[in-house]
């Protein structure tokens, strides 16, 4: 019997140890999210005019894809306007640290370079893109970093954005309801 639960309590130990080394299970973003333009900051101008701005998440243990539809508002043109943040489709981001590299479409080619990394308590998730491509001949870098984070009860997801490009520095925080 002293052997069982010193057995029991050695796994359990290293069972904690395992989660505590990781920061417990990683916060799942999946979900479909609206824009709450009132408790946002630093919206662009094509998100603060939309008639709705919703961001579809789908998560699994290996990856998680962030979809953005906007209805309304005016596109953004040239090098990084999209950010993300238009009909381009969805981006995917391995959950392991690694980078993903893709080829750009569309007028500007170029690529695609994107990296997820979870923080010490696995409970935000720092989502790094860098675009690279030519508009209008001329070669440009884009970069966008977004650290997502939930709330206590999951019903709200806040997005601290910052982005770098052609046309200069931004910032904004992106708070979604479910």
């Amino acid at each position: 019997m002293k052997k069982l639960l010193m057995t029991g309590g050695l796994i359990t130990a290293l069972a904690l140890a395992v989660f505590g080394a990781t920061g417990g299970i990683p916060a799942n973003f999946a979900g479909t999210w609206t824009l709450d333009k009132a408790k946002s900051q630093g919206l662009d101008q094509r998100m603060q005019n939309a008639e709705s701005v919703t961001c579809v998440i789908t998560q699994d243990d290996n990856t998680i894809s962030i979809e953005w539809k906007i209805a309304g508002g005016q596109p953004q043109g040239g090098p990084g306007g999209g950010g993300g943040r238009g009909p381009a489709g969805p981006r995917t981001f391995n959950l392991d640290g690694k980078e993903v590299t893709s080829e750009g479409g569309g007028q500007m080619g170029g690529s695609n370079t994107m990296k997820a990394t979870w923080s010490d308590t696995a409970k935000t998730l720092e989502l790094s893109t860098v675009r690279t491509g030519s508009f209008n001949g001329n070669d440009f870098k884009a970069t966008t970093t977004e650290k997502m984070s939930l709330s206590a009860d999951g019903k709200v997801l806040t997005i601290v954005r910052h982005s770098e490009s052609p046309r200069g520095a931004a910032d904004s925080t992106l708070v979604f309801n479910k």
